[in-house]
């Protein structure tokens, strides 16, 4: 098993350094020039304008710059904000604790609902209960996740008023106030996750309930409950796996439109805000930070993988 970590990991070095690529090639593939952005107004001098670009180093060969920055990105320097003047670092590292809250209460939300309906679904196929569920499934994968926030918003702050609009408090800070106003933003996320796991967990659960050591436990007297529990649910899980790896994906990409809607400071809104403000290193920063995130996740499923079916780690 050590080896396979250890083969996937190295596995992660050109995935990850394509990802450098793409992030550092947002500065010139977005319009704008950071100079500008930095000056504002002053910019109209040219000697400052020119000035300013000798000492970013935009002057010189692309390969260079992009060598220099990877040099400062590897030691932790992801330089400083164009609108703030902070270490885009330091700005980084606050949000992620509330982008990783957001993003497990999410992905908790979408396995809780999706392996649950999976089961009851797989265990009574054709029933009307699999046919809601199908019908509910097929709704939540294709509900955009900006128009269920704001019908989310809509109906439970607006209308009933039971939870809040908008806004993030830490779990450290107030349980109560911060499970409220996770309640919204962790549907919202999850439920994407939860229409496709349940699709899949159904097919593999059906699939596997039908193999041959099933009927035999069930001739057995084995009761239904250990059967799916013991038995089907963790020879089902590996498609079920390849999904959550997907998911965590679409959570990281879905997380930058819930955390603007909602108005969560997390790492998505962060770059949503350097969009907005051609704020180059702190798009950079977030950027690599949020597909970093989505490789790791990819890693995790493999190694689940392995867990699962231990004939994978020798192939």
């Amino acid at each position: 098993m050590r080896e396979y970590i250890l083969r996937r990991i190295v596995s992660m070095v050109p995935v990850l350094f394509v990802v450098s690529l793409i992030s550092f090639g947002l500065l010139y593939v977005l319009p704008g020039d950071p100079a500008i952005a930095i000056l504002g107004e002053n910019a109209g001098t040219t000697d400052t304008y020119n000035a300013l670009r000798r000492d970013l180093g935009l002057d010189d060969p692309i390969i260079v710059q992009y060598g220099r920055w990877l040099w400062r990105t590897v030691q932790g320097d992801l330089g400083k904000s164009i609108r703030t003047g902070e270490q885009v670092a330091d700005v980084l590292g606050r949000r992620v604790p509330t982008s990783l809250t957001i993003g497990f209460a999410g992905l908790l939300f979408g396995i809780a609902l999706g392996l649950s309906v999976a089961i009851i679904s797989a265990l009574r196929p054709g029933s009307k209960i699999d046919m809601l569920a199908t019908v509910l499934a097929l709704g939540g994968a294709a509900m955009p996740s900006f128009w269920q926030a704001l019908l989310f918003m809509y109906l439970f702050a607006v209308m009933l008023r039971w939870l809040p609009p908008s806004g993030y408090t830490s779990p450290l800070v107030d349980p109560w106030l911060s499970a409220k106003m996770l309640f919204m933003p962790a549907v919202v996320l999850g439920t994407h996750s939860a229409a496709v796991i349940m699709r899949q967990g159904r097919s593999a659960l059906i699939e596997v309930l039908e193999q041959d050591y099933i009927t035999t436990a069930r001739s057995k007297g084995l009761q239904e409950r250990a059967i799916v529990g013991l038995h089907a649910l963790k020879n089902a899980m590996i498609p079920i796996a390849t999904i959550l790896g997907l998911q965590v994906g679409n959570l990281v990409s879905g997380a930058a439109i819930v955390e603007t809607v909602f108005a969560i400071p997390g790492v998505g809104r962060a770059a949503v805000d350097a969009i907005s403000f051609r704020d180059y290193p702190m798009l950079q920063g977030a950027i690599l930070l949020l597909t970093s995130a989505a490789v790791v996740a990819n890693l995790l499923t493999d190694l689940a993988y392995g867990y699962l079916d231990p004939r994978i780690r020798y192939r």
